[in-house]
């Protein structure tokens, strides 16, 4: 079960981050819109934003899957088990 989760976190991770990522790029557009090479700029920022924030989202998913905070019924079920 171990397995699964972590590839439904990965997966979790991916299509948040494009979603976010294309977010990003737009808003950066808009920014350097007078900027001949705003497009690449705004690439570039989306880039930069995807990776490094793809990253700590995966570990932040991954510690509040580990955590019990706000979980009675996970607590209760472990008792049943």
């Amino acid at each position: 079960m171990k397995d699964i989760s972590q590839k439904r976190h990965l997966a979790k991770t991916i299509t948040w981050r494009v979603l976010a990522s294309l977010t990003t790029f737009v808003i950066a557009l808009i920014f350097f819109r007078e900027d001949p090479l705003a497009a690449e700029k705004a690439t570039g920022v989306a880039l930069t934003e995807s990776v490094i924030k793809m990253g700590l989202y995966y570990f932040h998913e991954r510690i509040w899957y580990k955590s019990n905070f706000g979980l009675k019924s996970r607590r209760s079920a472990k008792k049943i088990e």
